[in-house]
């Protein structure tokens, strides 16, 4: 029987553009627009700036790429992670979830990249998007990394490499090569996500973007790669999941992955989405709350959610932005007293406020079964508030707003993307992009759209 290895890359190898249907083709425009929203939004926060200061420092090389939110050219590598942490670093962008959550749009800046050095087709790149989700997808569904203390970037890296390989037009034996070098240089720790968060939490999955294309580019000129790098004696099985191992699940068929995963309507983790719809429908019931009128605040969720946004006593104390986006006691207290929820809910100032840690205080968490059976499909979370007059309200939510269950459409999309973009963009420039984005099997210039959000030369 064929190795995992050998199996992605006789499946992204034969996927072709013209067997996609129209469904897919149109989910990829969307993740495609709002990956390069949520990266132009992030154009100044510091993490991205230190990535685009690096990158800007190889403008010499000859495999060159665009910086995103500028018209000029880096090495690719370090194009990919400046784009990469600009596309992760508000918690923003797209998410699978599975046995593994994770957030397959983090793959599209080495497709991207990957594509600008060949100058592919548009049709290529929108196969190494689908290939690259499907990939991600597919490994997600068949084991938990974060089970063995690895970070979900670890698939991230590989499915990288998939889509890359793609765009670059690789062999199949060499596309073999790309899987094996990624997998073989995949592994990353789930402490990025552990505790107090760091600026890391948002750029370990540009690096492992960036370790994707550059494996991708390594097979293309020739590189070959420890095979059988799943099943060996010292492979992915043995080493990372200490002899576990797992069967590759379908990839393709009936129903391409991409269409189940999810587009974020607010800048959270993203199991704490429904719990935002919740406290701001009961916001819109009665008005924002006052901590001073609340005895207790329940909230049910289910057991991922507690394990990665909920038990660590970090969750319950942010210091920093990426504790804030990762913790639901305080997105659900921000959300409960300002009645909205937004980019400016996660700087200091807000999180660090005595109003909504006074709220936090009066919270309690539970684990529901009923919520547990509900997931991955589903996303179950209720807040139940009790006022020291006696009053008793309740809300829940399972399906937010860009669920795949309750997708958003363009004009959703393009409401995202422009509030986003428009900060630092003309609107004009920005609406042009949209025009064409909406095209973008037939756009002939990637770099050329790109530029159109060029936030400065």
């Amino acid at each position: 029987m064929a190795s995992i290895a050998r199996r992605i890359a006789e499946w992204a190898y034969s996927l072709s553009y013209d067997q996609l249907p129209a469904e897919v083709v149109e989910e990829v425009k969307k993740r495609f627009i709002d990956s390069l929203g949520v990266a132009v939004g992030a154009y100044y926060e510091e993490p991205v700036k230190i990535a685009r200061a690096i990158a800007r420092g190889t403008a010499g090389s000859l495999v060159r790429a665009t910086l995103w939110g500028t018209r000029s050219l880096a090495a690719a590598d370090h194009a990919d992670f400046a784009n990469g942490c600009a596309t992760r670093y508000f918690d923003f962008n797209d998410t699978y979830l599975s046995k593994e959550a994770l957030h397959p749009s983090d793959s599209i800046p080495a497709v991207i990249a990957a594509a600008e050095i060949v100058d592919a087709p548009a049709e290529r790149i929108i196969e190494g998007i689908v290939a690259a989700y499907e990939v991600i997808g597919a490994l997600a569904d068949a084991y938990s990394v974060r089970s063995r203390g690895l970070d979900h970037t670890v698939y991230i890296n590989i499915g990288s490499a998939v889509g890359a390989a793609k765009v670059l037009g690789l062999d199949v034996d060499r596309f073999e090569h790309a899987v094996n070098i990624a997998t073989n240089t995949s592994l990353a720790l789930r402490q990025t996500r552990a505790g107090e968060l760091s600026m890391w939490k948002g750029c370990a999955a540009a690096h492992a973007s960036r370790n994707g294309l550059f494996s991708a580019l390594l097979a293309w000129k020739g590189m070959t790669g420890p095979s059988p790098v799943f099943e060996g004696e010292f492979g992915f099985f043995n080493v990372a999941l200490c002899g576990d191992k797992f069967e590759l699940p379908e990839l393709g068929g009936s129903k391409y992955r991409i269409m189940k995963t999810s587009i974020k309507y607010w800048p959270v983790e993203y199991h704490s989405m429904s719990a935002v719809e919740a406290a701001l429908n009961i916001v819109g019931k009665i008005g924002k709350i006052d901590p001073d009128q609340v005895e207790e605040i329940k909230l049910d969720t289910f057991t991922v959610s507690y394990k990665i946004i909920v038990k660590d006593p970090e969750k319950w104390d942010p210091r920093t932005r990426e504790t804030a986006d990762h913790s639901l006691p305080y997105i659900v207290a921000a959300a409960l007293i300002d009645g909205r929820l937004w980019l400016e809910t996660f700087k200091p100032e807000r999180y660090l406020a005595e109003d909504v840690r006074k709220l936090m205080k009066k919270m309690r968490v539970e684990v529901d079964p009923k919520a547990d059976e509900l997931y991955p499909d589903g996303i179950l979370n209720r807040i139940t508030i009790k006022f020291k007059d006696g009053r008793t309200i309740s809300e829940e939510s399972t399906y937010p707003p860009g669920h795949f269950m309750n997708p958003l459409d363009r004009k959703g999309v393009e409401e995202k993307f422009l509030r986003l973009v428009t900060r630092y963009v003309d609107e004009a420039r920005a609406k042009e992009f949209l025009l064409k984005a909406w095209s973008l099997e037939k756009i002939e210039d990637i770099g050329g759209l790109l530029r159109l959000l060029a936030v400065e030369d």
